[in-house]
């Protein structure tokens, strides 16, 4: 299915990423990211995919409730093993899923399904990629791909104009 497709390879791409990035740079904080850091960026899309792949099985996601592992957002080869158990897991059927999330103290839960949260997943994942590389270049000299951080309809989008 593409949606799984464009997922795993989004998600080979940012570890391909990952893997030349200079350790240093990985959990400095970042100027331009209001002293966030990219192990940060990487660390808050990784614990969403797994969320949701962790509630599948009993039908319950709560994006709030994520773990929050700093081993994640300072070494860079445990986040790359993370991204590909979630690479490993996460094409599975279709299901209803209850979104568990709060607002202003108050607990709230709302309908969705599998596929529309990994959609959602791909499209967080990318948004933050954008964030992460502004701190690539602010940190390094290194050459990243023209789709890095971009959705995939603005990538169509350019390629029609271009034509």
């Amino acid at each position: 299915m593409t949606l799984f497709k464009s997922s795993v390879d989004t998600l080979e791409q940012f570890k391909s990423i990952l893997g030349k990035l200079p350790k240093d740079s990985y959990a400095a904080p970042c100027e331009v990211l209001s002293q966030a850091t990219i192990g940060q960026h990487t660390r808050h899309v990784i614990e969403l995919y797994l969320c949701l792949i962790q509630g599948y099985d009993n039908g319950q996601v709560s994006y709030d409730k994520r773990q929050r592992n700093k081993r994640i957002e300072n070494e860079v080869s445990f986040a790359i093993e993370q991204l590909n158990y979630i690479q490993v897991h996460l094409e599975k059927p279709d299901r209803k899923v209850e979104m568990e999330y709060e607002l202003n103290g108050v607990g709230n839960s709302m309908s969705s399904n599998y596929y529309r949260e990994v959609m959602y997943n791909l499209e967080h994942a990318i948004h933050h990629h954008a964030l992460i590389k502004i701190g690539i270049k602010y940190f390094t000299e290194m050459e990243l791909p023209e789709s890095f951080g971009v959705a995939p309809s603005t990538m169509h989008y350019r390629k029609v104009c271009a034509q």
